[in-house]
C-alpha cells in the first residue's frame, strides 16, 4: 500500500518511463523491411544482457549493451545493415520521443517540495542527451547512472546507491518506472515502487505488486498532494 507520508524524494526510470523506446522502431523502418520484431528483440536482448551482466561480472556501459543487442537483433532477422547504419539506428536513443506528461508532471512534484532524480541503467552521456531532449534539466536535482557503480537494475545495490546519492533514507524514496523488474527491484531494496503503466498492460503475476499504479505522473502528484 502506497504511503505518501513516507515520501521525500522521487526517482524516475528513463527509458519507457520518461521517453518512448518504441520510437526507435521508426529508425529501423528506414533500413529494415519488417522493423517491429527486430525492435522487440533489440529491447528484450538489451535488458537480458544487463540481467546476465550483473551475475557474470560482464558490466559494460549501457550504450554498448544496447549496441550489442541491436547487432544481435539485426543478425537474427538477417537484416542487411552496415555497421554505419547500425550506429545511426542506435543514435536514436539520444532523441527518443518524450511522453506528454513528463515535464508538467515532474514540475508539479518539484513545486510540491519533492526532490526529483533520474535513476537509470543509461550511462551518463545517454542521460545527459535524454534530459536535454526532454527539456527537464531545470526540474531535476540530478541524474544517477548505473555506470557510477557498474551494476544494473534490479540489483538492490543500485537503489541503495541512489539513496546515498540523494541523501534520503531508502524508505523515503518513491521510484517510478514502466519496467516491472525495476519496480520490484526498488521495492526489494526498500523503496516504494510506483508502476507507470504507459501501455495499459496487466501487471506481472510473478513477484510483488506495485505500491501504486499510475497512468501518468499527474496521478502520482495527486497522490502526493502536489
Amino acid at each position: 500500500m502506497f504511503d505518501p507520508e513516507r515520501v521525500a524524494t522521487v526517482t524516475f526510470d528513463s527509458y519507457s518511463t520518461l521517453v518512448d523506446v518504441d520510437a526507435a522502431e521508426r529508425a529501423l523502418a528506414e533500413r529494415v523491411e519488417n522493423p517491429e520484431p527486430v525492435s522487440k528483440l533489440w529491447r528484450a536482448r538489451s535488458l537480458e544482457y544487463t540481467f546476465v551482466a550483473n551475475h557474470v561480472d560482464a558490466y559494460q556501459p549501457f550504450y554498448e549493451m544496447n549496441r550489442d543487442a541491436l547487432q544481435y537483433a539485426l543478425s537474427a532477422h538477417d537484416a542487411d545493415v552496415s555497421e554505419r547504419e547500425r550506429d545511426e539506428i542506435l543514435a536514436v536513443y539520444h532523441e527518443l520521443d518524450v511522453f506528454d506528461d513528463v515535464r508538467d508532471g515532474i514540475r508539479r512534484l518539484r513545486d510540491g517540495g519533492y526532490d526529483c532524480y533520474v535513476l537509470s541503467n543509461g550511462d551518463p552521456e545517454m542521460l545527459d542527451s535524454m534530459v536535454e531532449h526532454a527539456d527537464i534539466g531545470d526540474l531535476l536535482a540530478d541524474t544517477i547512472s548505473a555506470d557510477e557503480i557498474g551494476t544494473f537494475k534490479p540489483d538492490a545495490e543500485l537503489y541503495r546507491h541512489a539513496a546515498d546519492r540523494t541523501g534520503t533514507p531508502v524508505e523515503g524514496i518513491a521510484h517510478v518506472s514502466a519496467g516491472w523488474f525495476d519496480v520490484q527491484g526498488a521495492k526489494h531494496a526498500g523503496m516504494q515502487g510506483v508502476w507507470a503503466n504507459r501501455k495499459g498492460k496487466p501487471w506481472e503475476p510473478f513477484g510483488d505488486e506495485p505500491d501504486l499504479t499510475v497512468e501518468s505522473f499527474h496521478e502520482l502528484a495527486e497522490e502526493l498532494g502536489a
